[in-house]
């Protein structure tokens, strides 16, 4: 599968509605989870094991979408077969008084990874580009004396590059997923949710408040992508439609990315090696 068909380019500009939310994969949802998924699984597990092994590279999972479009879902399903020793998820919710207080970058901070681990952030940072601008949520304190509300978002693409490239330079690597959902089957799913009382819980009626905010969204959406794909942070673009597809694509390019990254287990050299021998024969001789 090409993946380089999903990835936002950083060159230059993309709409948003020239990427599918379908390629008619829902018929192959059953093949796909339990044919493809498992042996990818297995495969991302293995390499997982290797880099929290080896704790060279850590890894920060972004997730960005709008409601239903199967952010929890891909933990469940994809990266709950991870080691926990390895793993970390945050899940950012309305900013607290104390957060609000400090700068907007700094409470991702507790969600990132170590060396070694794989983190999640299921919505993130990018939140502070997106509900501000919609629900015009700036305070006074959030805006610079040298700047305005028109300019202050330009400024804040430029630092969350700048604070990737930094993690980045430091053995983070990053990569950014957007679920790309229709309008019509964010409708199916939220009315799935609505009316079976075993899913009310994966319910809230802000859901369908942020619904009425579409378009605006879209718009952000857009332009969020355009300023924060980089070559060494890049956001994917998954047809959330098709769900199993889009599972199966977090974990391909998951896979593609620890790959690229090559962790091996530690071993032992020099004089660590002949200690080891020697306790070897030590124990067998017990």
């Amino acid at each position: 599968m090409r993946i380089s068909t999903y990835k936002v380019p950083s060159t230059k500009s993309i709409r948003l509605k020239d990427y599918p939310t379908t390629e008619d994969k829902k018929k192959e949802n059953e093949h796909i989870r339990d044919e493809i998924i498992p042996d990818l699984v297995k495969q991302m597990k293995s390499l997982h094991h290797r880099l929290h092994a080896e704790e060279k590279h850590g890894i920060l999972v972004v997730l960005q979408a709008m409601d239903a479009a199967g952010k929890d879902e891909a933990i469940s399903y994809i990266f709950s077969n991870l080691s926990a020793q390895g793993l970390k998820t945050t899940t950012l919710g309305k900013p607290t008084e104390d957060e609000r207080a400090k700068d907007y970058l700094r409470r991702i901070q507790e969600g990132l990874p170590s060396r070694g681990e794989i983190g999640i952030l299921n919505r993130s940072h990018y939140e502070e580009v997106i509900a501000p601008r919609i629900h015009d949520l700036l305070e006074e304190g959030d805006i610079p004396s040298h700047g305005d509300k028109q300019s202050i978002w330009q400024m804040r693409y430029r630092q969350i590059n700048d604070y990737e490239k930094y993690l980045y330079e430091n053995g983070i690597h990053i990569v950014k997923f957007f679920f790309h959902m229709s309008k019509d089957e964010q409708k199916d799913r939220l009315l799935e949710r609505m009316k079976n009382p075993e899913k009310h819980w994966e319910f809230s009626f802000a859901d369908v408040e942020e619904r009425e905010h579409w378009d605006d969204y879209h718009k952000i959406f857009e332009e969020m992508l355009n300023h924060t794909s980089t070559s060494y942070c890049p956001w994917y673009v998954l047809p959330a439609d098709d769900e199993w597809h889009s599972r199966r694509l977090v974990t391909e390019i998951m896979i593609q990315l620890m790959e690229k990254l090559d962790p091996k287990y530690p071993t032992f050299t020099g004089d660590d090696l002949k200690r080891l021998k020697k306790e070897i024969k030590k124990l067998e001789n017990e």
